[in-house]
């Protein structure tokens, strides 16, 4: 059985989470530079368990960059990242590497696989058992739109079934945390909200995106990042309170405010 939030073995079942309640994910001065630019300049951040966090950015690649090095796939110049209480570099196998998926713009998925045999593959390495693979992969196919393109090479498919094939696969592993970078963005609105729309009480979901608006009704929260720092961190309350919008603008509107 793979490890999963709803198992007793998951992190957030453990003991010392249980007594000690750490937040899914805190940054502290993370830095890292590409090209000579910091694009990480001193990140701040904690987010609690449960949280459905936008994180927008000027530059855009900044919100992307932090996802990467949360995911493991990028590494940080200097300062601390702890995954519910755990340091990143301790994660191995066992701990959080586990619990941790990142669905980024580059799915790279092999195209000539089909889109059961991805699944398959992403079931197997998360730890499912054969006994149980099928009836997973199948659900999943069926939840994520795929059962009509289940058996063909995913490359015939075009960008909206790689990114569906993605995104399930992300999720066979019942991640704790997951980590979105402009998810589904080939789908039509209405059918990205209803796969974005992810159940699980202990999960945390860190999404990125350039276009705020189209994340309504899908986060919470959202986080602000200038120029590598996070300038803004609050509920989307924040926002309906005032009458503004989940859009750049709006959401830059709330930070001379905050400031003064």
């Amino acid at each position: 059985m793979p490890l999963t939030i709803s198992t007793p073995d998951a992190l957030w079942g453990s003991r010392s989470a249980q007594l000690l309640r750490p937040a899914a994910v805190e940054c502290h001065a993370v830095r890292r530079s590409v090209g000579g630019r910091p694009l990480l300049a001193g990140v701040d951040l904690i987010v609690p368990v449960g949280a459905r966090l936008l994180l927008v950015s000027r530059p855009d690649a900044s919100a992307s960059l932090l996802l990467r090095i949360l995911s493991g796939i990028a590494m940080a110049e200097a300062g601390l990242i702890r995954l519910a209480g755990l340091p990143l570099p301790g994660a191995g196998p066992r701990g959080w590497a586990r619990r941790i998926a990142y669905v980024g713009p580059e799915t790279g998925i092999y195209s000539w696989l089909s889109p059961r045999e991805a699944l398959d593959l992403a079931a197997r390495l998360s730890g499912v058992e054969r006994a149980a693979r099928r009836g997973l992969v199948d659900s999943s196919l069926e939840h994520h739109g795929l059962s009509s393109a289940a058996d063909r090479p995913i490359g015939r498919g075009g960008p909206g079934v790689e990114q569906r094939v993605a995104l399930a696969a992300a999720l066979l592993g019942d991640p704790e945390l997951l980590l979105l970078d402009e998810p589904l963005r080939a789908l039509d609105t209405e059918e990205r909200n209803r796969l974005l729309r992810l159940p699980g009480r202990r999960r945390t979901v860190l999404l990125a995106s350039r276009y705020p608006a189209s994340e309504q009704g899908l986060v919470d929260r959202f986080a602000l990042l200038v120029d590598g720092r996070v300038r803004l961190h609050l509920p989307i309350s924040q926002l309906e309170a005032q009458a503004l919008p989940l859009s750049f603008q709006g959401i830059e509107a709330v930070a001379p405010r905050r400031a003064g």
